[in-house]
């Protein structure tokens, strides 16, 4: 097959593969899941109503069709999937794009970023997105964790959640713990709680390794950091730990 041919029969097969992504989600509507859906979010989404379970079926099933062709193809059909609007298809992109974590280049920065401002605008999509595929990146990629330092400056919420977030599963290993309180640091007093409550869990994850320096961290900033970002971070601490953090003085949110 030349490559003229190659190109259009890879684009008719992707072509085939989103369709029969979107035609397996339709049919496994479940009433009960897409009563609930919007429940679990304060902004608008748009959903079909599948259990998440149903979802990562899907997802499975097609990344054996479409992974044969490469990163490019996949990135590609991503994009697509992400560009629905849908939850669930944003999903399938997070799940593909996490799925190939062997392949990732430093490039590919750009590309998560890119996907971030487009198309990340509820806490679901940008937690599945960063805590797998983003963070597995930073962990090959340790160089690059000055971009999430970058993304606490952002006007765009979702990127400061992210900068929180992408570090939840390395910090739960005990890694980039000076990042975490600098990115902490950048996002102290943030007023959004979804960006509070993202910092808060990363400080959480962070205190399973290191106790005593996430205790400390919080002790010094507790008269400051929103009672929201608070209790997230000392979640797993021991209950007298958790009633030290809790005595502030001149709380004011």
């Amino acid at each position: 097959m030349n490559c003229t041919y190659a190109l259009i029969y890879n684009v008719y097969v992707n072509s085939e593969i989103i369709a029969g992504i979107r035609l397996g989600l339709q049919q496994n509507i479940d009433a009960q899941t897409r009563d609930s859906s919007q429940h679990y979010f304060k902004e608008k989404i748009v959903y079909y109503g599948v259990k998440t379970t149903v979802v990562s079926r899907i997802a499975r099933h097609y990344f054996k069709i479409i992974a044969p062709q490469g990163k490019a193809a996949v990135f590609s059909c991503c994009e697509e999937l992400f560009r629905s609007g849908y939850i669930e298809e944003a999903f399938i992109a997070c799940e593909w794009a996490y799925m190939i974590d062997k392949s990732y280049e430093p490039a590919d920065i750009k590309i998560f970023e890119d996907w971030i401002a487009r198309y990340i605008t509820n806490w679901a999509t940008c937690d599945t997105l960063c805590n797998h595929a983003v963070g597995t990146f930073i962990e090959k990629y340790p160089e690059f964790v000055k971009n999430l330092k970058t993304w606490t400056r952002s006007e765009n919420r979702w990127f400061r959640r992210a900068a929180a977030v992408t570090l939840i599963l390395p910090a739960r290993h005990g890694r980039f713990l000076d990042d975490v309180f600098e990115i902490a640091d950048s996002l102290l007093t943030d007023t959004d709680d979804l960006v509070q409550k993202g910092y808060g869990w990363m400080l959480k994850e962070a205190s399973k390794t290191h106790l005593q320096d996430v205790f400390a961290y919080v002790m010094r900033n507790k008269n400051v950091m929103p009672r929201t970002a608070l209790r997230y971070a000392i979640e797993k601490m021991p209950d007298d730990l958790k009633r030290q953090a809790m005595v502030r003085k001149n709380v004011t949110n």
